[in-house]
């Protein structure tokens, strides 16, 4: 089983936990777009449900193939989201970020009753970390809170490249309007405690740490899928 059928698999078992009629956040990354062209065959044989994408290249996407869309301020409580990760450890602590979409999932995420994480087991870790931590940043003051980070991680024994993402000839620049910077710290033992360092550098607009906030994650291997409970 390659990489995409590992993804599939993990959005077939996602897919059975939708039910006709629900509010959906709906992902963004490579496993969720596989979920989103499940989910768009079931709408197409009658299936109801309502999307609030998380990313315009997931609007775009279920647009194309015809998933309803709502926007978060028409549908502000959502009954599910499904969206992978680019790091899963044994609580259900996640990193995300990795196509630039986190502010926007965080707030669907935030939004919904259950958060279903997906993804291929190439993802889980045993602590977060080892995949680059992007940092949502405000273009005013990069320089300054670049700077602030850097001193807040150090404060927590944290180190590593911060790099601000490209795209192009340019900065990769969010849906927002804003800047990523990666920050490659190879292991962070305290992620509660880096999230609350960085919610405080006002530059800071989000980060990709999603703590407490998925209710199960479906991981794909070559055996097939397994559902994990978060071990808080």
């Amino acid at each position: 089983m390659d990489a995409r059928e590992m993804k599939i698999k993990a959005a077939e078992a996602a897919l059975t936990h939708v039910e006709s009629g629900m509010r959906l956040g709906i992902g963004t990354g490579s496993t969720a777009e596989e979920f989103v062209r499940l989910l768009a065959e079931k709408v197409a044989g009658g299936f109801r449900v309502e999307g609030v994408p998380t990313s315009e290249r997931t609007a775009r996407l279920c647009v194309e193939l015809g998933v309803p869309l709502k926007s978060l301020d028409e549908l502000p409580e959502l009954d599910l989201t499904v969206d992978g990760a680019d790091e899963i450890d044994a609580s259900l602590r996640l990193v995300k970020g990795g196509g630039g979409a986190l502010l926007r999932e965080k707030i669907v995420a935030a939004a919904s009753d259950r958060v279903i994480v997906i993804a291929d087991e190439s993802k889980l870790v045993e602590t977060l970390g080892q995949f680059p931590l992007p940092i949502e940043v405000n273009p005013f003051g990069l320089v300054s809170t670049r700077i602030a980070i850097e001193r807040k991680a150090a404060r927590l024994g944290l180190t590593g490249s911060l790099t601000l993402r490209q795209s192009g000839d340019g900065e990769f620049t969010t849906d927002g309007g804003h800047y990523i910077i990666d920050a490659s710290f190879g292991r962070i033992p305290d992620a509660d405690a880096l999230s609350s360092e960085l919610n405080s550098i006002p530059g800071v607009v989000e980060h990709g740490l999603f703590l407490n906030m998925a209710s199960l994650a479906i991981i794909a291997g070559p055996a097939g899928a397994r559902t994990l409970q978060a071990n808080r």
